[in-house]
């Protein structure tokens, strides 16, 4: 029997659990967390991302005392951490489940280094992804820079790996290390801006099953026609579950499959997204800051305080834009829709540079999540893997038009529009006057006037990128 520390990051559940599993096995087992946003350095969890993280082990620790377990909190850094605690309870091992963004692959090879001076074996496992990020090449072993032939050859490799359930009897050491409390982290808000997210999610493993468990019971079924409609609940929302591992991508993979085999076209190849930004980030570690496709390093981005203000806010003047901005600053969340349509709009229609949206996601999505807002922004802005072209520009008009056409979603985000007619409500400018007024809304005073016109930033992005020569 030996005594392991399970090293837990973003698998914050007992289920499918492959180093918990595999600990539990040799013998008892003490869970750790170890808080070290220094080694994160300019990605360190944001605000909401905190706000979820203390839930989450609040969460998680519950269970653990179910179990006769609890979880032990530490501060980094994590060598230094984990070699200590393993030193305070006797633990000849230390198992974690791998990450793949580059300051967690910089830890995990400080974690090693000192392990092995220590020692202590280090065990890592796969719990995280479909397919780890170095292990689909293509014909010439290099990485990929486009998803369809990406999926295509995952789609030749072998299933997924089953998941596993649940981790066998937990039993702790007779001695543990000292333990921080949760609160000593500092993970809530002092101000008391979180409302809008306990009423939206409840983060933990149980929540977790309950939102996948209702996801497998309906809405997957229409997820290929009705995820693009903001309005219609036909999205997972299980983005921050997958995020910090509360749901296992194999299990959520395999149960999703199991219950539909259509979903294989739809809800599937998200997964497939998912895996596919790990894979982009962990063989271009740089592109968080840096563009991959390199012909936009030198990219003369706008500088506009205002408009990036307005934007963030939900003011600029065009209802789907600011209904996405605001639920955003409400629930923590956005609509993958939505996102596209105001992701295009800062760096199409207002020429502000990606990595200015990218930093508030990180901030204020509860999903926040290096590998997806790095992909995400980057084919926004059509400067990384997989872009969109340059000339593709959303219509915030006809997006909203085609996309929230009675208008549920938006009325719910600016109520300020809420009595204009759906012939009016996504191009308030072009509402007659008296239709206006009785609507009660004075552009510019009840509801911002637009900060930009749509057509002639279409027509001013469209001359920029191809002066710039980013055209594809």
């Amino acid at each position: 029997m030996e005594e392991t520390l399970l090293w837990l990051g973003s698998d914050l559940r007992l289920a499918d659990n492959p180093a918990l599993i595999e600990a539990a096995a040799a013998g008892p087992v003490v869970p750790v967390y170890v808080w070290s946003p220094a080694e994160d350095g300019d990605w360190a969890p944001g605000a909401a991302s905190r706000w979820w993280l203390h839930h989450s082990l609040e969460s998680l620790d519950r269970d653990l005392r179910k179990r006769g377990s609890r979880l032990i909190i530490t501060k980094g850094p994590a060598a230094q951490s984990l070699v200590a605690a393993a030193r305070e309870c006797g633990a000849g091992a230390v198992a974690w489940n791998r990450r793949y963004e580059p300051a967690a692959l910089r830890q995990e090879q400080a974690v090693r280094l000192a392990l092995d001076a220590a020692g202590v074996r280090a065990q890592p496992h796969e719990g995280n992804v479909l397919f780890a990020p170095d292990a689909i090449r293509t014909l010439n072993g290099g990485p990929y820079r486009v998803f369809t032939p990406y999926w295509n050859r995952c789609g030749a490799e072998a299933e997924p790996a089953a998941p596993r359930g649940e981790a066998g009897p937990l039993k702790l050491p007779a001695k543990l290390p000292k333990s921080l409390s949760l609160d000593e982290l500092g993970l809530l808000p002092k101000v008391a801006w979180a409302t809008g997210l306990k009423n939206a999610f409840t983060p933990g493993e149980a929540g977790a099953r309950r939102d996948f468990e209702a996801f497998l019971a309906g809405p997957i079924r229409g997820y290929a026609a009705d995820r693009n409609f903001p309005a219609s609940g036909g999205g997972s929302r299980l983005s921050p579950r997958l995020h910090f591992g509360e749901l296992s991508v194999r299990r959520v993979w395999r149960e999703a499959l199991g219950g539909d085999p259509a979903a294989k076209g739809g809800f599937l190849g998200e997964l497939g997204w998912r895996d596919f930004g790990r894979h982009v980030l962990f063989h271009y570690p740089a592109t968080p800051e840096a563009p991959l496709d390199p012909r936009f390093a030198s990219f003369r981005w706008r500088r506009d305080a205002m408009g990036l203000a307005a934007w963030k806010k939900g003011l600029t003047g065009y209802p789907l834009v600011d209904a996405g901005m605001r639920e955003l600053r409400s629930t923590g969340f956005m609509h993958n829709r939505v996102r596209m349509v105001v992701a295009s709009f800062l760096t199409k229609d207002l020429l502000i540079d990606w990595r200015e949206g990218a930093r508030w996601f990180w901030d204020t999505l509860v999903d926040a999540d290096l590998a997806s807002n790095t992909l995400g922004w980057q084919w926004a802005a059509g400067c990384g893997a997989d872009a969109a072209p340059f000339f593709r520009i959303f219509n915030p008009v006809e997006q909203g038009k085609r996309f929230d056409a009675t208008g549920a979603y938006t009325r719910r985000w600016v109520p300020e529009l809420a009595a204009l007619s759906d012939r009016w409500l996504h191009e308030p400018w072009t509402a007659p006057d008296d239709v206006r007024l009785k609507a009660k809304v004075t552009l510019g005073k009840t509801y911002p006037a637009r900060i930009v016109d749509h057509k002639a930033a279409r027509i001013r992005a469209l001359e920029v990128f191809g002066a710039s020569g980013k055209a594809r």
